[in-house]
């Protein structure tokens, strides 16, 4: 295989290898591997062979697991006889999956769907930090032991605060409106005190650049292996960086975030891009908030600020920061307005610059200090290309807009979309216990996950969620890092009543639930017995409570309680579907089963509904034909109708025909018919029933159709007697006058032999049967069945 040409002699290779691989299948398929055993007991040299072969598989097998895992992570299993095979099987997939990959990865390359780099630019590619090769290490993912950053900053944050948020801003540039009229407290319609967007004048009023929408080339991305970043982590450093952006037309903005050991969340990280330069922002410095210095440059409609997701980022800006974004362009609606198969920032990367970032480190620590090479070149990639990006979309929404045949601007609806999400605004989350409303309220859990609780479980999963929150607000951490959702709903399930119990159903116990079990059983125990002075689960949904929506503010309340909703939905379901107002005080059907004195509605004095007579008892439907006397005489039981129902046409015509004798197997779908049983009746002869209603016309179409078909049934029995004549001519049965031929005697010398038949090769592929090495391990007898066992656990009647 040396010397040979990557293209003229691969053919070659590749058909020489088949075609060995062909032979080598069949001559294992030669002999079946339970006829083994056998092959070595007649003759014991056939066992030797076998043995020499076996070892020189195994043999060849450890020489090629040890050269397709020279250079990688992947370690060769040892094979030294059959048994290893099986012991080290995980190992051997582990080498077959790897060749696999590099294969992969080289049929792409052959066919062009990945380029290889030139030297030169894999040299480079080597030298420069590069985010595609390197790997998240769990070390990145969560750091318990780094000191708590939000306690050095020069206003701590409060958990506890229930006064609304007040915006965190000192001066206002660029403003329309000024800064102590945009801070003013409002009172909203609950009575409910709050304070304004202080930009929302300025966001709905503000104008974008003329830039925006008109198609120019997009103009390409420096290098990303040739360019560097700069951190910037000092006031100095702050200030040579906005000199930087008040140079700019458009800016990239990105935002990393931690919330693991925060209780409200830390803005961890900024990211800053221009056409020309990058910068990385350390935002967990003590004097984060003079940052609000850039709103000089993020208020200002004349830049366009690029973001990807910018709804929680806005929110994350102002109540860390205090800073807002005016002249916002969104790039995740842009994503949806062009109708692209996926709307994340990994899939644009990809689309337009071809870079394949890797997403794990967004769920890294970004309070690690001072930050690896890895997490600082993952997030500079982020705005790196987000331009270039905002510069394509916008060149294909001004296409789509021309397109359009409804002349819809897909342009402006993607600035008006993000115009919204600019005016997000931030609240505290206040925790309440009673109705459980807010973003972090038990009612959102429980309207998102389908359970019902019992009155006991119910206020075991209050009191339980209670104390998580509590906890998390007084240790500043995540509620998750406290106890996950999962947890909360299996102890509100099982309501554990000592520790085993409890440890068993809070996997994975987190380090505050193993600190604060005795605490966290105290507090179940409390709950479980004061459960019957607490209300039920469907008693709090019967008014439909506030649910969190996106824009942060609550859905009207719904004053109609959920009975009322039932009882009106009956009467409509009781006026749609049975359509009568009368009801008769004995059943035609079931006659007076249901209205015994004895029952239970007899007792209680109450009449069931029409509908809960028709979910109960398969009833027909009710007409008024119901109704009507049969017997020509009064009932047992007179009736009073409420209501007089004119009686349906359909009764009507029914009328006539009570009394009459009828046919079932008629009525319930007779047979076919002659023609001539249409125009006589055999029934019309005893005298009760009447003749079909039949007109001169009716009459002369069904005599046209019997004619039709006698005269087409004649024709088959002409044709099929000439065929048969034709086949007996050629058989020389018969002469043109119809005079038999004598019958010649049979030659035995002349006929062909039976035993000796030729075979036509149709014959000869179906009686020969192809050899099958594995039937006789078909003839092994056959296990006893696997029997369904119950599975113990709770059950379910669904209703239809």
């Amino acid at each position: 295989m040396t010397g040979m040409s990557p293209e003229g002699d691969f053919q070659a290779l590749q058909d020489n290898v088949s075609a060995c691989l062909v032979d080598t299948t069949r001559t294992v398929g030669q002999i079946a591997n339970e006829d083994l055993p056998f092959q070595r007991s007649v003759d014991p040299s056939i066992g030797q062979l076998i043995d020499r072969q076996n070892a020189r598989i195994l043999q060849l097998s450890q020489r090629l697991f040890g050269s397709a895992t020279s250079g990688t992570e992947v370690t060769a299993p040892s094979i030294q006889d059959a048994e290893a095979v099986e012991d080290n099987w995980r190992g051997i997939v582990d080498v077959i999956d790897s060749l696999l990959e590099k294969a992969d990865a080289s049929l792409d390359e052959y066919t062009g769907v990945i380029k290889r780099l030139s030297p030169s630019a894999r040299d480079a590619a080597e030298k420069a930090p590069s985010v595609r090769k390197s790997r998240p290490e769990k070390a990145y993912r969560d750091q318990k032991d780094i000191t708590k950053p939000q306690l050095l900053f020069n206003t701590v944050p409060s958990n506890r605060e229930t006064t609304p948020f007040k915006p965190l801003l000192r001066t206002k540039p660029n403003a329309m409106k000024s800064l102590e009229d945009s801070c003013k407290p409002t009172l909203a319609q609950d009575g409910t005190k709050s304070y304004e967007h202080p930009y929302e004048v300025e966001i709905r009023a503000s104008t974008y650049p003329s830039a925006a929408y008109y198609k120019k080339d997009p103009i390409l991305y420096l290098p990303y292996e040739s360019t560097k970043a700069t951190l910037v982590d000092t006031l100095e450093a702050v200030s040579e960086m906005l000199d930087e952006l008040r140079k700019a037309t458009e800016i990239a903005i990105d935002l990393e975030h931690h919330d693991t050991h925060s209780y409200i969340g830390l803005v961890s990280l900024m990211q800053i891009s221009t056409r020309d330069k990058d910068w990385v922002v350390d935002t967990l410095k003590p004097w984060r908030e003079e940052l609000q210095i850039l709103n000089e440059v993020f208020t200002d409609p004349k830049i366009i600020k690029v973001l990807h997701g910018s709804y929680m980022d806005m929110i994350w800006l102002q109540r860390d920061l205090g800073l807002y974004v005016v002249g916002l362009f969104d790039t995740f609606h842009a994503s949806r307005a062009l109708g692209y198969p996926r709307n994340g920032l990994a899939y644009l990367l990809e689309r337009f610059a071809g870079f394949h970032a890797l997403k794990q480190y967004q769920m890294a620590d970004w309070r690690i200090r001072p930050l690896p090479k890895e997490m600082f070149n993952y997030a500079r990639s982020d705005t790196h290309f987000l331009l270039y990006i905002y510069d394509n979309m916008r060149n294909e929404l001004i296409e789509k807009s021309e397109a359009s045949q409804t002349n819809e601007n897909f342009v402006a609806n993607v600035l008006e979309a993000s115009k919204e999400e600019a005016l997000q605004r931030y609240e505290r989350p206040i925790y309440d216990a009673e109705r459980g409303s807010g973003s972090s309220g038990w009612y959102g859990a429980l309207i998102r996950t389908p359970a019902l609780f019992t009155q006991e479980q119910f206020a075991v999963f209050r009191a339980v969620h209670k104390w998580r929150d509590d906890l998390a607000r007084s240790e500043d951490e995540g509620l998750h890092t406290i106890m996950s959702k999962g947890t909360m709903f299996n102890i509100a399930q099982l309501v554990p009543n000592d520790m085993p119990s409890l440890l068993g159903c809070s996997h994975p116990i987190t380090p505050a639930v193993k600190l604060h079990s005795r605490e966290l059983l105290v507090l179940i125990r409390n709950a479980k017995a004061n459960a019957a002075q607490g209300p039920e689960m469907k008693d709090i949904f019967k008014d439909f409570g506030p649910r969190p929506s996106r824009t942060g503010q609550d859905i009207p309340k719904i004053s109609m309680s959920l009975p009322s909703i039932l009882a009106r939905e009956r009467q409509n379901v009781d006026a749609t579907l049975l359509n009568v107002s009368v009801r008769s005080d004995q059943s035609k059907f079931w006659g007076p089963i249901l209205a015994q004195p004895g029952s239970e509605d007899s007792r209680n004095g109450s009449t069931p509904t029409p509908l809960d007579l028709r979910l109960a008892l398969p009833l027909p439907r009710l007409t008024a034909e119901v109704f009507t006397d049969t017997q020509g005489g009064s009932t047992s039981t007179p009736t009073k109708p409420k209501l007089a129902v004119p009686e349906h046409a359909y009764v009507k015509e029914r009328k006539t025909t009570e009394n009459h004798v009828f046919v079932i197997k008629e009525l319930g779908g007779p047979k076919k018919r002659k023609a001539e049983d249409l125009q006589h009746d055999p029934l019309d002869d005893s005298g009760n029933t009447e003749a079909l209603p039949c007109d001169e016309d009716t009459e002369r179409v069904v005599l046209e159709l019997a004619e039709q078909k006698a005269a087409l049934k004649a024709q088959k029995k002409l044709d099929k007697a000439r065929r048969k004549e034709e086949q007996a001519q050629k058989r020389g049965g018969t002469h043109n006058n119809g005079e038999k031929k004598d019958e010649e005697v049979f030659d035995y010398a002349k006929a062909p032999s039976v035993l000796h038949a030729k075979q036509d090769d149709k014959e000869r592929q179906r009686l020969k049967k192809s050899f099958s090495p594995y039937s006789k391990s078909l003839d092994a007898p056959k296990g006893m069945r696997k029997a369904n066992k119950e599975i113990p656990g709770k059950s379910f009647t669904f209703k239809k």
